[in-house]
């Protein structure tokens, strides 16, 4: 694999380029918000929006419906996935969806492409936005390819589950900009109204200076797909993505990820270094691949301020999906929309409110429309590597430093994609998968 240069964030010059792309939701929700004319802003043979589909399962049919529902014109006309079920579902969900627009999917059976190289064949197709939407270990080689081939893109966070990855992810975003491309990033709590006010008001210093963060993301866990008899390895770890780090990051990464993008966007930075722990305590065994159950992760950011994060897969336990801030002046229940200063008023957020996974997409397609295109690709990358930053402390049980988790060369890609291959970890003679141990396991 190329090797990509480490991006350093922790010089002003680059949090500053943090900040001000973090916040580009905000404007684009004002000001590209009004799409009364679409002549000429469009440069294409007409103003249809050509959108492809790569990666067909909840959440790309759900991005899908999310780009068709956005003002204009716009049609889905290539699919792509590994699996022709996946596909082939997603298509009919869609179908019905819009059977009252079926203009908006028209993706004929020479548009409909299964296999690894299937993105390949949809990023060729003649798409104007590819929607990126597959396990997120594929999202640096296909954003990559995206790019490369000039197309603007969404793509699902995280965007990467590996710091060779997040490298990757960096240098294309480069190239995005030189291209004009757009490139939204599906941390939707960007385009979150409550969120966007809330965060404007505590960088404003309705709190004073913030000195400590709470971040969760406790839950029950999520679905598990038992092994079918005939699978070889690769396809079931496919189709039980969630549990292998080459593909899903751990649930720190991949779910976690919005709690920590919420105080990077605050802090207008990402951590210097981090440390935690973790392990398996309940969803232990083979139907729950290499993963950890639960990660605590104490993060620090350059000014000394800490983030203190939490995420846990265990049923009957305390559940939170929140971020808290305290600071000098007061506190804030970010998730919440509530400020509360000490001695002061105590405000909460009353204006409108949406969908935010949809405004994501409107905002994205109207910037695309009016020449203006909004590029997310940073923040993206660098909250990406937050997680990843707090997966590798736990994972090693040691202080790990931004910059050495970000120059990390351990790449946990497949050496080959094929349903035949071998994927980067394998079953014991009884069928389970080894564990990170703290103060064993080497992560950099």
């Amino acid at each position: 694999m190329t090797k990509h240069a480490s991006v350093d964030t922790t010089s002003p010059a680059n949090r500053r380029e943090f900040l001000r792309a973090s916040t580009v939701a905000a404007v684009g929700a004002g000001v590209l918000g009004n799409l009364s004319s679409f002549a000429g802003a469009y440069a294409a043979a007409d103003d249809t929006i050509k959108v492809g589909l790569i990666g067909c399962g909840g959440r790309g049919t759900g991005a899908a419906s999310q780009a068709l529902h956005t003002k204009g014109n716009v049609k889905l006309v290539a699919m792509a996935d590994a699996f022709k079920d996946r596909l082939e579902g997603c298509l009919k969900g869609l179908k019905n969806e819009f059977s009252d627009t079926p203009e908006r999917v028209d993706v004929k059976p020479d548009m409909q492409f299964t296999g690894f190289d299937a993105y390949q064949k949809v990023i060729a197709a003649g798409v104007d936005l590819v929607v990126l939407a597959t396990p997120p270990g594929f999202r640096p080689i296909q954003f990559e390819a995206a790019v490369k081939a000039g197309k603007h893109v969404f793509m699902e966070k995280p965007v990467a589950v590996d710091a060779p990855g997040v490298r990757r992810v960096l240098t294309a975003v480069e190239e995005s900009k030189k291209k004009n491309l757009a490139v939204g990033v599906g941390l939707q709590r960007h385009h979150q109204y409550e969120y966007i006010e809330t965060i404007k008001r505590l960088q404003d210093g309705a709190i004073g200076d913030i000195h400590t963060m709470r971040v969760y993301w406790n839950g029950d866990g999520v679905w598990v797909r038992p092994r079918q008899s005939g699978q070889t390895e690769m396809e079931y770890q496919m189709r039980n993505w969630y549990y292998f780090n080459w593909l899903c990051g751990d649930h720190i990464c991949e779910q976690h990820i919005h709690n920590l993008d919420v105080a990077n966007w605050l802090k207008g930075a990402a951590p210097i270094r981090a440390n935690g722990m973790g392990g398996r305590e309940v969803r232990k065994g083979k139907d729950y691949g290499e993963i950890y159950d639960h990660h605590f992760v104490e993060f620090e950011y350059a000014d000394g301020s800490r983030m203190f994060s939490q995420c846990r897969h265990i049923p009957r336990c305390w559940n939170s999906v929140s971020e808290h801030a305290q600071g000098s002046k007061g506190w804030a229940d970010i998730s919440g929309s509530h400020i509360n200063v000490e001695g002061g008023e105590d405000w909460r957020y009353k204006g409108k409110k949406a969908n935010p996974y949809q405004v994501e997409h409107d905002d994205l397609f109207a910037s695309i429309r009016e020449g203006k295109p909004i590029n997310e690709g940073e923040y993206g990358a660098l909250s990406s590597m937050t997680s990843i930053l707090g997966r590798m402390a736990t994972y090693s049980g040691k202080v790990i430093e931004w910059k050495d988790a970000l120059a990390s060369n351990i790449d946990l890609s497949p050496k080959s994609y094929a349903f035949d291959a071998e994927p980067p970890v394998q079953p014991d003679k009884d069928g389970n998968y080894a564990i990170a141990v703290p103060g064993v396991t080497k992560v950099l």
